[in-house]
Parts: structure tokens; C-alpha cells; sequence
């Protein structure tokens, strides 16, 4: 039953991942016989500074998409754990944006985003603008880097998914226990819920780290094109155009190895902090 998945995963994946290590070390444009640089390209690297902006942003961007997704999957998946009648129709209306092709959903955040015709522009006084004026909700580097984030947290379907697995595999009769001994509902939240969920909390975070560093391509292609002022020229953004507009596929296979490395050291770095804090927290 597994093995599609294994061979898909395999032949589209793991084989294109090995192969971008040797060519790392190479000056290659996909039209002459790969020339070895050894780390020449590394060394180019830690001094192009579209660099640094690409990993900064990238940063920028984890920072604040992986805390935002996570409490808005928690909060769906803890409003919607419950029997009643269009449960299931709300549960499917969460998941839908994840199932949508990328390009399709973020051409209509295109439209909402628009300057002229936007249906925020409605906001406007609340942020001392002028209503029906044009807004250039991505013609500023902060606001465009927020709006990136908006775009991309409603496809939280997958986090929300494994939550509510999660929540449902919890023993009612624990929260009954407690409700019975006096605990409020946010006792019963604090002291029960998210320690059972704690585990699964953990993984939802490591995969979304993973995922925050790679998934805001297309929405920066169709929506700022790593603007404005290369604010949202995010690192899988810079290694895109090295490869496809530059013809430099080695750099770009440097700079997708630092990117792997980047994303093991953050997740090392969280679960060196979650592992602490329980050691701390059992103690």
C-alpha cells in the first residue's frame, strides 16, 4: 500500500535531492559538461549579499508564520472537536485552501490584494487611509512581508488535521473527571488538554518550520516577484532565479545545500529548547 507513495517519493525527492550535492561543487548552466570549482561557489556565497537578504527574509518569515499557524490550528481544531449539526462542513471548509492549486489561490489573494479595487480598501480608515483610495498593500517591504504570511496561513488544513486527530484520541473522561472536581474549562485546557497534545504540538511546529522555509514561492513569484526592494526575495526565491534566469545551476545547488542545513539547525535548535523545558518542567 505504501510503495506508490515510496517510489514517488524516491524517484521525485530523495534522487533530485542527492543529485544537487555534486552539483553544488560545479559551474554548471544545463548546456555545456559540468566544470568542478570545489567551493568556489560556497565561498561566492558568504559574500552576496542577496544572500544574507534571502535568509533574513526567510527568518522573517518562520518567525512569523509558524507561530501564527500553529495557534490558528490549534484554535480551529478546539472550536470545531465537537459534535453538532455542519461540523463536518466547517472541518472541510478549514482543509479546502490546503487542497486548491497554489497558483489558482493565490491569484485570487491577487485580487484582494489589488490597489485600486481591493475589498480591504474598506479598512483604510481604520488605518488613518481614506476609504476607495488606492492602498499599496504590497508596495511597502513590511506590509508586503505581512501579507505573504495572511496568504499562506489559511493553508494550515494539514496542522489542523493532525490536531484534531489528536484531540479526538483524548480520553473524555478525563476533562469529565476533572469538570467533576471543580476544574474550570481553562484548567482543564491548560492543565490536561495541551499536555496530552504537547507531542503532537511539537510536530506540527517541526513541520511547519520545514514548510515555511520552502512554501512561500509561488506566492512571492505571483504576488510581490521578491519585491518591493527585495523585501520578500525569500532564499528559495534567489536560488529559483539563479537557476532558471541566470542559467547558474551550481550556485543554486550550493545554495539549496545551505538551505537544507539552515532548516536541520532550526529544528535541532527547537527540539534542544523543547527537550530543556521538559527536563525543567518534570524536574
Amino acid at each position: 500500500m505504501l510503495s506508490p507513495v515510496l517510489i514517488g517519493l524516491t524517484l521525485l525527492i530523495i534522487v533530485p535531492a542527492l543529485m544537487t550535492i555534486p552539483v553544488a561543487f560545479t559551474r554548471y548552466d544545463a548546456l555545456t559538461s559540468p566544470e568542478w570549482l570545489g567551493l568556489s561557489n560556497f565561498r561566492e556565497m558568504f559574500r552576496d549579499e542577496m544572500f544574507y537578504n534571502g535568509l533574513r527574509a526567510s527568518f522573517v518569515y518562520v518567525l512569523l508564520a509558524v507561530p501564527v499557524r500553529l495557534l490558528g490550528a490549534l484554535l480551529l481544531a478546539l472550536l470545531l472537536n465537537r459534535p453538532g449539526r455542519g461540523m463536518t462542513l466547517f472541518r472541510g471548509a478549514v482543509y479546502l485552501p490546503t487542497v486548491v492549486p497554489d497558483i489558482a489561490y493565490v491569484l485570487l489573494w491577487l485580487y484582494i490584494f489589488n490597489p485600486l479595487f481591493s475589498p480591504l480598501n474598506v479598512f483604510l480608515p481604520l488605518f488613518g487611509g481614506q476609504d476607495g483610495a488606492p492602498a499599496g498593500w504590497l508596495l511597502d517591504g513590511t506590509s508586503a512581508q505581512v501579507a505573504i504570511v495572511i496568504v499562506l496561513f489559511w493553508t494550515l488544513g494539514e496542522g489542523f488535521v493532525l490536531l484534531m486527530a489528536a484531540l479526538q484520541d483524548i480520553p473524555r473522561e478525563l476533562t469529565e473527571s476533572a469538570a467533576i472536581d471543580g476544574a474550570s474549562r481553562w484548567q482543564q485546557l491548560t492543565r490536561i488538554t495541551l499536555p496530552l497534545l504537547s507531542p503532537m504540538l511539537l510536530l506540527v511546529v517541526f513541520r511547519d518550520t520545514i514548510h515555511s522555509f520552502q512554501a512561500n514561492f509561488v506566492a512571492t513569484v505571483i504576488l510581490t516577484d521578491g519585491g518591493p526592494y527585495h523585501a520578500t526575495s525569500y532564499l528559495p526565491f534567489w536560488i529559483w532565479q539563479n537557476a532558471i534566469d541566470y542559467q547558474r545551476f551550481g550556485y543554486a545547488a550550493a545554495m539549496t545545500l545551505v538551505l537544507f542545513v539552515v532548516t536541520a539547525v532550526a529544528i535541532a535548535l527547537q527540539f534542544a529548547v523543547v527537550r530543556r523545558w521538559r527536563a525543567a518542567y518534570f524536574e
